[in-house]
């Protein structure tokens, strides 16, 4: 008789007899100080709830709405380090305990929002060691996605510890760290990342929808089987539950996977940021990392999506920590995690609790004036002086109405700098940092690093267009004949395996090949249109002959 399995659901209905409240609302939490805070909770329709907090005598009553939903606004007093309690009751009785007033931070973001001692980052486990810190709270959203914006998500308030310190976001604890210890409040951080995710899955899918170019370029994202690729599935599992939630700003840690499209970014970033705002109906901070330099990028997107984020300062109320200088261009988590939360800090101490004195920006870009066949760059955020380490001022280039752009000398005249080569007598343009692992050594004297930037708004290509190698063997000599299918393109090449760029050797006749090379080359505009490609062409002393390989053949 053969093995039947058979399968029983068991639907019931969910009793709500009971208070019940979402997850972000618990013991041990922290509560915005001296502001006027929701909380918000499930009863049976049309029960009775009184709300009492400790810190005052009044109690404040509400009733649940016919969809089981009630919903009440207190005011809080100034933060003072003692623990409180809140009482609900309704039919049954809450008690939350433990409950500080400070500050609290939404921290979001991709993997480096995510990544955590348990992963490792620099000095992490004297990092952990020394993690002890009772009036830091940590809220950690578990992992999900939906199609439609969800009432509750699954996690808990923890004091901060070693324990709890090592799971947790390293970027938020380094970043509440600083403003804990530099303000003496207690400090709430809600952690709401996943690595891998565009900004897109973390914007409503309305809002995303709303602008054709922006849905078309979401779909541009491969299906993936680890994380959710459709624009607002994170927004509806990780963000929504979290509303209204009071905070005081948000931090932000992406970029890296939105290399793809990086033309859109400030558009889908100035619509994430609206978005939220509108959702917790606050214009609250939103202070967000360039990425850093990495070499995986496909060629110049990664500059591409950096100077994207600075044209982000557009936004109001938003700063944005530059980090070239302490990232890895092997590693696209780098290690330096305290320095990130320490820069994101420096923007929330100067801009909203009043320590005019922290510097809080590296140079940002401003304008450019022409004089004399040269360019003057002018910068914010320069006021007191600008310096360059070990030499004159790196990675600029520069450009006439011609749009070839060559490699720029480059000097400091107090706060501005100075750019010109003299194959560019007429100069229309600059880049600074515009390579995907470009190091820049440009700071201003509080020593942040200046942001990635381009003077012009020239259109860059991004699709790929291959660069096809034709080869001739003749008199023990290869000769590499290089073509691309879009005839206004400029094709470039290096002989040394070293990656291509707009300042490399440009292609105009066939390549004579007398010894062992790498062959690298790609198409050209104003950036490269597409992936270049990589050839190996190995002589040996058996051109030309019947060779026998008596043992596996080896190069040298």
């Amino acid at each position: 008789m053969p093995l039947r399995i058979f399968c029983t659901i068991f639907i019931s209905a969910i009793t709500l007899a009971n208070v019940h409240l979402p997850s972000v609302i618990g013991n041990g939490m922290v509560l915005q100080q001296n502001s006027s805070v929701t909380l918000w909770g499930w009863a049976e329709p049309g029960e009775a709830i009184s709300i009492h907090a400790s810190w005052n005598n009044d109690t404040l009553r509400t009733v649940a709405d016919g969809w089981t939903r009630w919903r009440i606004v207190m005011q809080t007093p100034r933060a003072d380090g003692v623990p409180r309690t809140i009482t609900i009751t309704g039919n049954d009785t809450v008690v939350l305990g433990n409950i500080l007033l400070g500050e609290v931070w939404l921290c979001s973001g991709q993997s480096n929002m995510e990544w955590s001692a348990a992963r490792g980052f620099n000095n992490a486990e004297e990092e952990v060691s020394r993690a002890d810190f009772p009036e830091i709270r940590l809220f950690s959203v578990e992992k999900a996605a939906s199609d439609y914006p969800q009432e509750n998500c699954r996690g808990s308030w923890s004091e901060c510890s070693p324990r709890s310190m090592r799971t947790f976001s390293a970027t938020a604890y380094f970043f509440g760290r600083e403003l804990h210890t530099t303000l003496g409040v207690p400090v709430g951080l809600i952690n709401s990342s996943w690595g891998g995710t565009g900004a897109e899955v973390w914007t409503r899918y309305d809002s995303v929808a709303a602008d054709p170019e922006l849905l078309a370029k979401s779909k541009l994202y491969p299906n993936s089987t680890w994380k959710p690729v459709r624009p607002g599935a994170l927004f509806n599992a990780m963000i929504a539950p979290l509303v209204p939630f009071d905070i005081a700003g948000v931090i932000w840690y992406q970029g890296e996977e939105n290399v793809r499209v990086p033309q859109t970014y400030p558009k889908l970033f100035r619509t994430l940021v609206n978005q939220w705002r509108s959702e917790w109906r606050k214009e609250f901070p939103f202070y967000y990392v360039q990425i850093a330099p990495y070499e995986g990028y496909e060629p110049f997107r990664g500059a591409a999506i950096r100077d994207a984020q600075r044209q982000c300062m557009a936004i109001p109320n938003v700063g944005m920590a530059v980090i070239s200088d302490i990232g890895d261009i092997h590693d696209i988590h780098p290690g330096n995690k305290q320095d990130v939360g320490k820069r994101l800090a420096a923007w929330a101490l100067a801009k909203i609790y009043g320590r005019t004195k922290i510097a809080y920006s590296g140079p940002l870009y401003e304008s450019m004036k022409i004089d004399s066949g040269r360019a003057r760059i002018f910068f914010t955020h320069a006021d007191n002086g600008l310096v360059s380490r070990d030499g004159n001022p790196t990675c600029f280039e520069i450009a006439g109405k011609d749009r070839k752009f060559f490699a720029a000398e480059a000097g400091i005249e107090a706060n501005t700098v100075i750019v010109w080569n003299k194959k560019v007598p007429g100069p229309a343009a600059v880049r600074f940092a515009w390579d995907n692992t470009a190091e820049p050594n440009l700071f201003n004297k509080d020593g942040l690093p200046t942001s990635t930037f381009r003077t012009d708004d020239w259109e860059i290509i991004y699709d790929r267009v291959a660069v096809k190698p034709a080869v001739d063997f003749e008199n023990n000599n290869i000769t590499v004949v290089l073509t691309c299918p879009d005839s206004s393109l400029d094709i470039r090449y290096t002989l040394d395996g070293s990656a291509p760029s707009r300042l490399s050797e440009i292609y105009r006749d066939p390549l004579k090949i007398t010894k062992s090379v790498t062959l690298f080359a790609g198409a050209f505009h104003n950036d490269i249109s597409g992936s270049p490609v990589r050839w190996s062409y190995v002589m040996h002393k058996g051109w030309g002959k019947r060779v026998i390989f008596h043992q596996p053949y080896q190069s040298r």
